[in-house]
C-alpha cells in the first residue's frame, strides 16, 4: 500500500515540473495586466527565449513577491505602485530615483513603455450631465451618490483614504471587484467608482473620468520590471518595448480586447507586427480565449491539485487523530488547532504563503492540505471516542491489547465516518483550489480569473461549472465506493 501511495504522489508531481529552465512572464489579474504580459511573453519569443507564462496572479503584493523569490522573471509595474505600494515612499520620485532604490530592493525598473495608466474617478456620462459633475471638486455637492471603490485602492496610501481627505468627500465606499464595478455601474447598482485611466471598459460603458482639478494622483508610467541578476540578453529585448504605446494607444488595445472580443494573444501579436518588432505571425503565440482548447489542461491541473492535497491531508489527519485520541486535552488542541486554519482566508493563506513557497502548485497543495485537515481530523477522532461501549467491552474481555484493540475493532468500526470525512475535504478541496490560479498554480480557477478581469459571464462559467461537476462527479464516487466496501449495516450509522 505504502508503494502503491509513493508511486501515485510521485506521478501526480511529475506533470507539475518544469523540465527546462525558462524565461516566466508573469502579470496581475486585470484586463491590461494580461495584454502587456503577452506582448512582453511573444516579444521573448520572437527573439529566441523559452517563454512560460504566469498570468494573472492577483493583486501587487502576490506578483512583486514572485518576482522577489524568482518565481517570475520579469512583470509589468506601475511607478506609483512601485513607489508607494512597495517602496513605501511618501511621494512618486523620478523613474532616475526609482531605478536608484529599486536596486537596493535587487530589482531592477527598465524605460518606460510609454503611458501614463493613472488611477481616476469616473461617473456615468448620464448621471454627470444631469448633476453637471465634471471634477473629483463637484462630488462634494453630491454625497446621495453611491461610491463602489475597488479593494486594494481603498487601502492604498495613493488610495480612497487620503483622495477623499484631499477633496472632503463625503462618502463612505462599499469595496468591489474592479472588474465588476462597470457592470455595477451599468445596472445602476453604483453611480461612482475607481478606474485605471486606459481601461477599455471607460467607452464601452461610456463613462466621464472626472478631472483631478487638485493633482492627487501621481503619475503610473508602465515599467517592466525584473531582479538585478536578469540575463542582458533579456533586458535588451524589453528595452526595445520603451516608449511603444501612449495613453490612446493602450486604450484602443484594451479596447479591442473588452468590445472587439479578440483575444489578449491577437491584439497584442497584431500590436508587435504594426510596430515592426516581430516579422511575422508566431506560432508560439496562446490563444487565451479559447477555453474549449484548454478545458482539458485545466480539469486535469485542478485534479493533480485537489487529489495531491487530499492524499497529504489523509497521511497526516489520520495518523495523527489516532496518536492522540486516547489523550483529551492534545485531541481538542488537535481539533482547535485544525480548525483555526480554516477561519483564514483562502486567498490571504495563499498570499502569506509565498515568501516561505512562492508561487505555483506547492503552496496551493500546502494550503488545500490545511484546509482539508479539519473533517478528516475531527471524524476520526469522533469515530474513535464515540465508538459502542458494548464493544468496546468485548475487546476487552477477548484479552486483546490496547494495540489489538485499535487494529482489530476501534479501526474497523470506525471507518465509515473516517471516510465520511475524506469525501467531505474532497469536496471541499476542489471549491478551495479555484483560488489558486491567483498563484499561478492552474486549474479551473484560470478561466474564473480571467473572466473576472473582462467581465466575461461566459468564461467565468467555463471555470465555475467544471469545478462544481467535478464536486458532484466525487460525491457519486465516493458514494459508490462506499456502496461497494463499506457492509450496509455500518454505512447506516453515518451521520
Amino acid at each position: 500500500m505504502s508503494r502503491w501511495l509513493f508511486f501515485l504522489i510521485v506521478g501526480l508531481l511529475l506533470p507539475l515540473q518544469s523540465i527546462a529552465k525558462t524565461v516566466v512572464v508573469g502579470s496581475k489579474a486585470f484586463n491590461e495586466g494580461y495584454l502587456l504580459g503577452e506582448i512582453i511573453a511573444q516579444k521573448l519569443a520572437h527573439d529566441g527565449f523559452d517563454v512560460e507564462r504566469k498570468l494573472g496572479l492577483g493583486k501587487t503584493i502576490i506578483t512583486y513577491e514572485a518576482l522577489k523569490q524568482g518565481e517570475i522573471d520579469v512583470y509589468v509595474e506601475y511607478t506609483g505602485t512601485l513607489a508607494q505600494a512597495i517602496l513605501k515612499l511618501e511621494n512618486t520620485p523620478s523613474l532616475k530615483v526609482l531605478q536608484q532604490r529599486a536596486k537596493k530592493e535587487g530589482l531592477k525598473v527598465l524605460p518606460r513603455l510609454g503611458f501614463n495608466n493613472t488611477y481616476a474617478l469616473v461617473i456615468s456620462e448620464q448621471i454627470a450631465k444631469q448633476n453637471n459633475i465634471s471634477s473629483i471638486s463637484d462630488l462634494v455637492n453630491h454625497p446621495d451618490l453611491s461610491l463602489g471603490i475597488s479593494h486594494e485602492f481603498l487601502k492604498r496610501k495613493d488610495g480612497w483614504q487620503p483622495l477623499a481627505a484631499a477633496y472632503d468627500l463625503p462618502y463612505q465606499p462599499v469595496g468591489i471587484e474592479h472588474s465588476l464595478a462597470y457592470q455595477a455601474i451599468a445596472n445602476e447598482q453604483i453611480a461612482i467608482t475607481d478606474a485605471y485611466t486606459t481601461d477599455g471598459d471607460i467607452a464601452r460603458y461610456q463613462l466621464r473620468i472626472l478631472k483631478d482639478d487638485k493633482q492627487f494622483f501621481p503619475r503610473y508610467d508602465a515599467v517592466p520590471l525584473i531582479r538585478n541578476d536578469a540575463d542582458p540578453a533579456l533586458i535588451n529585448s524589453l528595452q526595445a518595448l520603451a516608449n511603444r504605446i501612449d495613453e490612446a494607444k493602450m486604450q484602443q488595445l484594451n479596447s479591442q480586447v473588452v468590445n472587439d472580443d479578440q483575444s489578449f494573444a491577437e491584439v497584442a501579436e497584431q500590436f508587435l507586427i504594426d510596430e515592426a518588432l516581430i516579422k511575422s505571425k508566431s506560432s508560439e503565440s496562446q490563444d487565451l480565449n479559447s477555453p474549449w482548447q484548454l478545458l482539458p489542461r485545466y480539469i486535469v491541473e485542478h485534479l493533480q491539485l485537489t487529489i495531491l492535497a487530499l492524499i497529504c491531508s489523509c497521511l497526516v489527519g489520520i495518523p495523527l487523530s489516532i496518536a492522540v485520541y486516547r489523550q483529551p486535552k492534545a485531541s481538542r488542541m488537535l481539533v482547535y488547532c485544525t480548525g483555526l486554519l480554516q477561519t483564514i482566508p483562502s486567498i490571504a493563506l495563499l498570499a502569506l504563503m509565498i515568501p516561505l513557497l512562492g508561487i505555483g502548485w506547492i503552496p496551493a497543495v500546502v494550503a488545500l492540505f490545511l484546509y482539508s485537515l479539519l473533517p478528516i481530523v475531527r471524524n476520526t477522532l469522533t469515530a474513535l471516542l464515540t465508538l459502542d461501549p458494548v464493544m468496546q467491552q468485548v475487546a476487552v474481555g477477548m484479552g486483546l491489547t490496547p494495540r489489538e484493540q485499535l487494529r482489530h475493532v476501534y479501526i474497523p468500526l470506525a471507518v465509515p465516518m473516517i471516510f465520511s470525512g475524506i469525501r467531505t475535504a474532497a469536496i471541499i478541496n476542489i471549491g478551495t483550489a479555484t483560488l489558486a490560479a491567483f498563484i499561478g498554480a492552474g486549474g479551473l480557477g484560470e478561466p474564473i480569473v480571467m473572466g473576472l478581469s473582462l467581465n466575461d459571464t461566459t468564461l467565468v462559467l467555463f471555470g465555475a461549472v467544471p469545478a462544481a461537476l467535478l464536486a458532484i462527479f466525487t460525491e457519486w464516487l465516493f458514494e459508490g465506493v462506499e456502496r461497494r466496501f463499506i457492509p450496509a449495516h455500518l454505512r447506516n450509522t453515518l451521520s
